[in-house]
C-alpha cells in the first residue's frame, strides 16, 4: 500500500494510480466526514487474518517470470527488435496521455467529483463494515487461544521479568526521593533569586528529573545482567521492559519539566498549582497505559502468547484511553471555553476575539471527533494513515502556534503605538500621530498574512489541497511574486509619503528658529497636495501592473476620458487656469486677509482650482477661481491705517493736528511700535460734513497689523481729546409741530445737559456740545 502522503496526481504519460481509501477520504470533506462518522460507530481492527498462500501457483509464477526475464534480454540484445520496442511503448505513452488528460478533464465536472466523493465514502464504509467481521473473528481466535495458553511458559516469562520490574522501580523511587529533596532547595533558591537564577534552577531540576531515569535505567540493565548467569546476554522480555521505562519516563520527566506539579518556582510557565497537578496527573496515567502496553506488555504477549491477544490487549487499552481522555475533555469543556472567550467578553470585537469565542463553543466536539478519527485510523491503517494524521497533526500544531506567537507579538506592538523622542516631536509634531496611524494598519496586515500562511499550511499537511506543488510550479511562483512585488511598492509609496510629509513638515515648523513666510507655506502645501496625487496614481498604476494588468490601454483609456471631462468640464479647467495665474503672479497667500469675488476673510486653504475664506463671523467660504474678477490682498507687503477723525466746526484745526500726532507719539511708546514702519503721515482736511470736519491722517505698518495698530491708536485719540477738551460731535436736531403760538421743548441728545440756542434756531445746524460733557 503506498504511503498516505503520497503525490495523488497523475502525471502525463501514465495512468492514475489508485490511492488508498483512507487517503481518498482524508483528500476530500465530505468523505472525510462521513468516514468520521463511519468511525464513531464502532472501531476497525487492522491485523486481519492474512490468506494463505498456495505453494504450487507460487512455483509456477516463478518459471513464468524466469521466462519473461530471458525474453526481455533477447529483445534488448537486439537492435531491431529493441527499436521496435521504444517504438511501441512511445505510441502507448502518447495514447495514455490523451486518455489520461481526457479523464482529467472529464473528472473536472462537478458530477464527477459529487460521483468519486459518493465512492469513497461507499468504500470507507464497506471497509469498516469488513474490519468488522475481521473484528469478530480475531476476537473469538484470541478467545480460542487464551484458552489454549501454556501456563507454565506464561509463568516462567512473568518470573524473567518480575525481579527486573520490582528492583528497576524500587531504584527509581529511591532515586526520586533522594532528588526531590534536592529538588525542594532548588526552587526555594528560585523563588528568593532573580530571573536568571530562576532559570539556571529550572535548567537544573529538568536534566536532574531525567537523570534520575537514567540512573534507574542503567540500574535496570545491570540488575538484570548479573542475573542471568555467565551468558550475559538479555532476554527478550526484559529489553522490551528497559525500552519501555526508558521512553515512558522520560516523556514523563518531560510532563513534569513542563508541569512542575509541586513546584510553582521552578513551572517554566505561569499556571495554578491545582491546574498543574490535574493535568500531570491524567497525562502520566495516559503515558503509562499506553507507553508500557505498546511497548512492553502487548509484544510481550505477542511473542509468548499470540499476535491476536496483543492486537486485543492494543484495542482494549487504545478504547480505555480513549475514554479517558473523553472524559478529561468534558470536564475541562466550560473552562477552555472560558478562557478563549475571554478577549470577547471584555469588549473586544476583532476578529481574532471573535475567532476564539468561536472555537471555544465548538473546541470540545472537535477535540472529541479528532481523537476518535486517530483511534478508528490506528484500527484501519496504521502503516499509512496514522502515520500521516500524526504528522500533519505536529505539523499543524507547530504552524498554530508560531502563527499565535508572531499575531501576539504584532498585536503588543501595534496596541502599544509608536512613541518618539521629545526632539524628534519638537521638530516634527505630527511624526507620532501618522506612525500610530500608519504602522498598526501595516502591523495588522502582517497579521492578516500570517494566518492566511498558517492556514494555507494547514491545508498543505492535510492534503486538502496540494499547495506545495503549487507554490513549486511555475504559476505559483509567479503569482507569489506578483503579490510580494505589489505588497513592496505599496510599503515604499507609504514610506515615500511619510518621508516627504515629515519634510514639509519640518520646513513649515516654526518653531526651529527659521521664518516661514506665507509664500512659502503655500507653495509647500500645493506641492504636498500635487506630490499626493502623483503618488497615489504612480503607486496604482505599479501594483497594477505588478497583478499581471495591463495598464497600457487603462492609460490610454484615461486620456480619451480626461479629455472628454475636459471639454465638458470648462468651468473646472477655467478654475485650475486662473489658479495657476493667481499662483504665478503670487496675489494671495493661507493666512492672508483678502477681498475675493465680493467676500472677505482670512484665506484658510488654498488649492489650484478655489480659495477657501473664513469671515469675520466665522462663515466658510469656498471660492473657485473661475468667479474671482478681482483679489483684493489686505496683507501684500505693508499696511495703512487711515485715521479719519471729525472734530467740529468750531474747533482749531492745528490743535487737532497737534493731538493726533501727539495720540501717534504716544502709540509708538506701546507693544505696536514694532508693528509701525514710518512717521505719521497728516493730509490735514479732506471733508467738510454737515456737522464735522473730517481730518485725515495715515500710519504706515506691518501687513495684517493696521487693525490692531488703528484700534490702539483711536483709543489715545479720545483720551488726548478729551485732555485738550476737544470735540467729536454728533448730530441733532430741533422739531417744530404745526402753527403753535410756542415751540415745543426741543428733544435733545441724552448726552446734551444745556442749550445755549434761542428758540427758532435752524435745526440743522449741529449745536456745540458743553465742555464739562465727554464723549
Amino acid at each position: 500500500m503506498p504511503p498516505l502522503h503520497s503525490s495523488t496526481a497523475a502525471s502525463p504519460g501514465r495512468p492514475p494510480v489508485a490511492r488508498p481509501v483512507a487517503e481518498r477520504l482524508l483528500g476530500r470533506p465530505l468523505a472525510a466526514l462521513l468516514f468520521l462518522l463511519v468511525l464513531v460507530a464502532a472501531p476497525v481492527p487492522t491485523l486481519a487474518q492474512e490468506p494463505p498462500q498456495n505453494t504450487g501457483d507460487a512455483e509456477g509464477n516463478a518459471a513464468a517470470a524466469d521466462e519473461d526475464i530471458e525474453t526481455l534480454i533477447r529483445i534488448l540484445e537486439d537492435d531491431a527488435a529493441r527499436a521496435r520496442l521504444v517504438d511501441r511503448l512511445r505510441a502507448a505513452a502518447a495514447e495514455e496521455e490523451y486518455a489520461v488528460l481526457a479523464r482529467r478533464d472529464a473528472d473536472d465536472t462537478l458530477a464527477a467529483r459529487l460521483a468519486d466523493y459518493t465512492r469513497d465514502a461507499a468504500e470507507g464504509a464497506a471497509e469498516f463494515f469488513a474490519g468488522l467481521s475481521a473484528l469478530v473473528d480475531q476476537l473469538a481466535d484470541a478467545t480460542n487461544g487464551a484458552l489454549a495458553i501454556d501456563v507454565d511458559d506464561l509463568a516462567r516469562v512473568v518470573r524473567e521479568v518480575a525481579l527486573l520490574v520490582a528492583a528497576t522501580f524500587a531504584v527509581f523511587v529511591a532515586l526520586q526521593l533522594a532528588f526531590r529533596a534536592f529538588q525542594r532547595r532548588l526552587a526555594e533558591q528560585a523563588a528568593a533569586g532573580d530571573l536568571l537564577t530562576r532559570i539556571k534552577r529550572t535548567a537544573s531540576s529538568i536534566v536532574l528529573d531525567a537523570g534520575t531515569v537514567a540512573l534507574a535505567w542503567a540500574a535496570g540493565y545491570a540488575i538484570a545482567l548479573f542475573s542471568i548467569g555467565e551468558a550475559r546476554q538479555l532476554g527478550l522480555s526484559q529489553s522490551l521492559f528497559l525500552n519501555a521505562f526508558l521512553i515512558v519516563e522520560l516523556l514523563k520527566a518531560g510532563s513534569r519539566a513542563v508541569l512542575a506539579p509541586r513546584w510553582t518556582a521552578l513551572r517554566p510557565f505561569p499556571m495554578e498549582d491545582t491546574t498543574a497537578a490535574y493535568w500531570y496527573f491524567w497525562l502520566s496515567r495516559l503515558l503509562s497505559l499506553v507507553g508500557y502496553t505498546f511497548l512492553f506488555v502487548a509484544p510481550l504477549a505477542a511473542a509468548s502468547i499470540s499476535r491476536d491477544m496483543a492486537t486485543v490487549l492494543r484495542v482494549v487499552v487504545m478504547l480505555t484511553a480513549l475514554v479517558i481522555a473523553v472524559a478529561v475533555i468534558l470536564q475541562n469543556r466550560d473552562t477552555v471555553r472560558a478562557q478563549l472567550g475571554r478577549r470577547a467578553a471584555s469588549g473586544r470585537g476583532d476578529p481574532l476575539s471573535r475567532l476564539l469565542a468561536t472555537i471555544g463553543r465548538i473546541w470540545h466536539i472537535v477535540a472529541i471527533g479528532y481523537l476518535v478519527a486517530i483511534s478508528g485510523l490506528w484500527l484501519l491503517h496504521p502503516d499509512t494513515a496514522l502515520p500521516f494524521v500524526l504528522s500533519a497533526t505536529w505539523k499543524s500544531i507547530v504552524a498554530v502556534l508560531l502563527g499565535a506567537i508572531v499575531a501576539g507579538f504584532i498585536g503588543r506592538m501595534a496596541s502599544g503605538g509608536m512613541h518618539l523622542s521629545e526632539d524628534v516631536k519638537a521638530r516634527l509634531p505630527l511624526l507620532e500621530a501618522r506612525l500610530n496611524a500608519f504602522v498598526p494598519n501595516v502591523l495588522r496586515v502582517v497579521r492578516f498574512v500570517v494566518g492566511i500562511a498558517v492556514a494555507v499550511t494547514i491545508v498543505d499537511v492535510w492534503n486538502i489541497a496540494d499547495v506545495s506543488a503549487w507554490l513549486a510550479s511555475e504559476r505559483g511562483q509567479a503569482v507569489v511574486a506578483s503579490l510580494v512585488s505589489a505588497a513592496l511598492i505599496l510599503l515604499a509609496g507609504c514610506i515615500v509619503y511619510l518621508t516627504v510629509a515629515s519634510w514639509l513638515e519640518y520646513r513649515l515648523n516654526p518653531n526651529l528658529g527659521r521664518y516661514v513666510s506665507a509664500r512659502e507655506r503655500t507653495l509647500l502645501n500645493l506641492f504636498r497636495n500635487a506630490f499626493t496625487v502623483v503618488l497615489s496614481v504612480l503607486v496604482f498604476m505599479l501594483v497594477l501592473s505588478e497583478l499581471g494588468v495591463n495598464i497600457g490601454p487603462l492609460l490610454a483609456g484615461v486620456g480619451v476620458v480626461g479629455l472628454a471631462v475636459g471639454f465638458g468640464a470648462q468651468k473646472l479647467v477655467q478654475d485650475v487656469i486662473n489658479g495657476a495665474f493667481i499662483q504665478f503672479e503670487n496675489s494671495l497667500n493661507e493666512g492672508d486677509v483678502v477681498e475675493v469675488g465680493g467676500i472677505s476673510g482670512v484665506v484658510e486653504r488654498l488649492t489650484i482650482r478655489s480659495v477657501t475664506l473664513r469671515s469675520l463671523d466665522g462663515t466658510y467660504h469656498v471660492i473657485p477661481f473661475s468667479s474671482v474678477d478681482t483679489v483684493s490682498n489686505l496683507m501684500k507687503h505693508f499696511s495703512y491705517h487711515i485715521a479719519a477723525i471729525r472734530v467740529s466746526y468750531r474747533e482749531n484745526i492745528a490743535e487737532v493736528k497737534d493731538a493726533m500726532i501727539e495720540a501717534f507719539r504716544r502709540l509708538k511708546e506701546t507693544e505696536h511700535t514694532a508693528d509701525i514702519l514710518g512717521d505719521f503721515e497728516m493730509h490735514g482736511i479732506v471733508e467738510f460734513l454737515d456737522s464735522a470736519v473730517v481730518v485725515r491722517g495715515r500710519i504706515k505698518t506691518l501687513p495684517g497689523k493696521q487693525w490692531a495698530v488703528g484700534r490702539a491708536y483711536n483709543e489715545l485719540v479720545k483720551a488726548v481729546f478729551d485732555e485738550q477738551g476737544i470735540e467729536i460731535p454728533f448730530p441733532q436736531m430741533k422739531l417744530h409741530v404745526g402753527d403753535s403760538p410756542e415751540p415745543l421743548p426741543r428733544l435733545r441728545s441724552p448726552h446734551d445737559e444745556s442749550d445755549d440756542r434761542t428758540p427758532g434756531e435752524d435745526a440743522d445746524v449741529p449745536a456745540a456740545a458743553p465742555r464739562s460733557r465727554r464723549g
